[in-house]
Parts: C-alpha cells; structure tokens; sequence
C-alpha cells in the first residue's frame, strides 16, 4: 500500500512540476513582450537600418512647435506598404513620450469610412495627410519611394516625410505670386485651355499660399514673396516693373518662374536685358520635329530628353514619364554671356535631333528646316537638340567670404500653357512644374537624409523542387518531431 501512495505521490509530484514550468514558461515570455513594448532601449540590427529615424529627424520632430496629425488613407489588411508603416509607427514612438505627443498618426479606410474622409478632405486612397491646425499636406504614397523602370528602388520616406511635418508644422507658408497685368493665365479662371485654377489647388495642398499681384499697381514686390511665376505675358513690361524684377532677383536673392510661350520676343515683353543678365537666351522662333515618334496626331511635342543631373526633373526622370508640350518656343543658355559671372545654367528639358527652331513661323508656309532657322549649337547644352526649359542660379562668393551665400534662381519654360487646366493632368507636366517650385523655394535640399535600398528576395524553385519541399514540410518535418517524442517517451517509461 506504501507503494501505490509514494507512487501516486510522484504522480501528482510530476504533473504538479510540469504545471509550474508551464506557467514560468508563459510568465517568462509574458515579462519578455511588456519589456520589449515599454522599455525605452531600442536596437535596430538591419543593413541599412531601415526601421531607425536619423538623428537629424529625432531633433527636427521632438520640438515641433505644433502638434502634427497624420492620416493615412492605406487599408488596415494592406501589406504592400511595409516601409510606410514602419516609418509611421518610428515617428509615433519618437514622439509619444513629447509633451501632448507631437505626431498622431491614424488610419483611415475611404470606402468604409467615406464621411470621416470627406471631413478630413482625404478621399484618395493610398494618400497620406499631414494636418496642422489649418494647413495640410497631402502626398501619395509612391512619392515616398524612387521609382526605376516603374518599380520601387529606393525608400525615401524619412526624408519626403520629414521635409513635409516641418513644412506644415510651420506658422509661416511659403507665398507664391503669380503676375497680373499683361494678359498671364489667371488662377481663378476655371477654363481648360487657359484657366489655372486647377494648379492653383495642386499648390495649395501641397501648403503653399498662392496670391495674384500686377506690379504696375503695387509698385513693389512684397516681402514676403517667396516665389514669383509669370505664366504666358503677352504684353510688354513697363521700365519701372522691369526695374523692380532685376532688382528682386540680383539684390533680393529672389525666385522667379516664366512660362514663354511663342509670338511674342522677349524684347517685346521688356524680358530681353533680364533674361541676359541671367544668361537665357529666349529665341524668337515656334518648334518643329520631322520625326513622327516626337509629334502627337494633335501636334503636340513628345518630350523625352532631359538633364539626368537636375532635381526639377527627377520625379519625370523616375517614373519614366514623357512630357507633352504645345506650341513650344527654343530656351537655351546664352552662348556670348561673360565667363565668370558666378552664374550656372543649366539646360533642363531638350527636343530631338530632328527638330528645329522655326523663323518664319509667321508666314503661313509649309515650316521646313533651313540654315536662316534655329539649330542645336556645338559644345552648347542640350547636345544635339535645342533646350525647351533652362534653369539659371547665382551663386558666388560675396565680399571675399570663403562660401557661397543665397543668390537668386530663374526658370525658363518656352511653353505657356504647360500648367493650363487642360494639360495639368498630363503625366509628367505638373511633375517638372513642382520640381522647379520646389527647387526656386528650397524645398528640394531642406534635408539630406539619404534614401535606403528596398531589399528584395526571389526563391526559384523546380517543380520538382516544390514538390519536394511541400512532402518536407507536410512530413518530414512531423516525423522528426514525432520520433523525438517517441524517444523521450521511451527514456522515461525504461
């Protein structure tokens, strides 16, 4: 009887020893998870570190001034976004322990979530908002990625992001003025072919503040012009206008954007001593292209060449994207302006090798090429074509300084209804439009926070292969697992 007692005894003994190690088990594992979530110590031991925010983003958004929401409008179950939502969860953890927790992030679902959408002005899918007070800044989510033969390449959200929590968090909005006064295309004109209001709302979500000026009214360009943009002049400038234009750009350091199209020279719009002063030579001339793959049916220009070296030209450059154009004048950079000048010009969008600057444009003839024409010039940029788009800089040391200081920064389109309602929508054309903004407003290098390589893994198996693995998994896996229980079991029962 002894022995059935001590025998029972163990029993329970044993079953009572395998109870307590299945609770410490748990316990263990259950202390390990709420360490992991609520300890302040995090290591990331990726290649490129990509689940890690840069010192530099840490002190730009742990003393934002305002408190930033951020809505994201990707599905909850989506998963194609890895690098977004790690991004997203990095910035709420660097923030949360901030006073009032500076970065809210939430997901919203327009299709099941339609009202909340609309309250929020976020309709569009896979967009992520960015909401301060009254302003917002809306972005897609393929603009936090670099694009490559139309697939992602690199990650470049920190930096996208980053530029855009500090842009919208910022009391003060950069100010654009369009020029009014000598017939431009207006923002409030609703019209196809020449109204602009569609680019007017484009600018605005992306936190811009767009104003209209005639400078034959206000007689002084306001200080708080961050960017002025003349879309399609027909008139000419007055001297005290023009007076005022030099001075903003040479003494002020300014930024200006023109969109010339052809049938007015410069010399009658009062742009000519201006435009070489900053080393732009604006041909008087219509463009023309024999080769039927450069020519749509409706005779606009297919554009496909431009300067691999320029960011104004970067976003068209990355998605592999043609710019349509219409009736197009040559820009180009002057070839007699004086070396040294401290200027650096830059030819950004070139024709084709077969197209020419048409003279007599105006005679009602059959346009052919002829030497009295413009042609591509040798050692000039673009090689071999004529430039379509020219962007010119001053930068130069000052009073004997060992650096360069803010000079001032022109781009020069040769076409006028590049941003028109109508063509807004084209690929590619409000692209190159907000890349020059954004390189005239300094958008483009407010952070250099370097893009991370999206790492891709491709198993490649035989059928054969496949059917190997799939018995592997589905049995030899088990009966491993199933011949150590075994052993184990006979262990003990000997």
């Amino acid at each position: 009887m002894a022995t059935v007692d001590r025998f029972r005894s163990a029993r329970w003994l044993r079953t009572f020893n395998l109870v307590l190690q299945a609770v410490l088990f748990f316990t263990f594992f259950a202390q390990l998870n709420y360490l992991a979530r609520s300890h302040p110590l995090r290591f990331d031991l990726t290649q490129h570190r990509r689940y890690s925010l840069s010192p530099e983003t840490l002190s730009w958004v742990q003393h934002l001034p305002r408190p930033v929401r951020i809505v994201v409008t990707i599905p909850e179950d989506d998963n194609s976004n890895p690098e977004v939502r790690g991004l997203l969860s990095e910035y709420r953890h660097a923030t949360e322990a901030s006073h009032d927790g500076p970065i809210k992030i939430e997901y919203v679902d327009v299709d099941l979530n339609r009202r909340k959408a609309e309250e929020l002005g976020v309709e569009q899918p896979n967009a992520i908002a960015l909401i301060c007070g009254e302003r917002r800044h809306v972005m897609l989510v393929d603009e936090l990625y670099v694009i490559k033969n139309k697939e992602r390449a690199a990650f470049q959200g920190e930096q996208v992001l980053t530029a855009a929590i500090l842009d919208v968090s910022n009391p003060e909005r950069q100010k654009i003025y369009f020029l009014a006064g000598h017939a431009e295309l207006r923002l409030d004109d609703t019209a196809r072919d020449r109204g602009l209001s569609g680019l007017r709302d484009q600018l605005r979500v992306r936190n811009f503040e767009v104003d209209t000026i005639d400078l034959t009214v206000a007689r002084k360009i306001p200080a708080d012009a961050s960017l002025l943009v003349a879309v399609w002049p027909q008139s000419r400038a007055t001297p005290a206008e023009q007076e005022l234009l030099r001075q903003y750009l040479s003494a002020g350091a300014g930024r200006l954007i023109l969109l010339l199209a052809p049938g007015v020279s410069a010399s009658a719009l009062g742009l000519e001593d201006l435009l070489l002063d900053w080393g732009v030579l604006v041909d008087d001339d219509v463009i023309f292209d024999t080769g039927a793959e450069n020519v749509t049916d409706d005779g606009d220009l297919i554009i496909r060449s431009y300067d691999p070296t320029q960011p104004i030209v970067q976003a068209v450059l990355n998605n592999k994207v043609w710019l349509r154009f219409g009736a197009t004048r040559s820009v180009r950079p002057d070839p007699g302006r004086a070396l040294g000048s401290g200027l650096n010009i830059v030819a950004l969008i070139g024709t084709s090798k077969t197209a020419w600057g048409e003279r007599d444009y105006r005679a009602g003839v059959m346009p052919r090429p002829d030497p009295t024409d413009i042609h591509p010039l040798p050692g000039i940029e673009p090689k071999d074509s004529l430039g379509l788009a020219v962007a010119s800089e001053r930068v130069a040391v000052r009073d004997n300084l060992p650096f360069s200081v803010r000079g001032g920064r022109l781009v020069v389109f040769g076409t006028g209804d590049l941003v028109t309602n109508a063509r807004l929508t084209l690929a590619g054309n409000f692209d190159v439009f907000l890349g020059a903004v954004n390189w005239t407003t300094d958008r483009d290098n407010q952070l250099k926070i370097p893009s991370r390589p999206i790492e891709r893994f491709q198993l490649s198996l035989s059928a054969g292969e496949l059917l190997n693995l799939r018995y592997t998994l589905l049995l030899a896996l088990p009966g491993v697992a199933a011949a150590l229980g075994l052993l184990v079991y006979w262990t003990r029962r000997r």
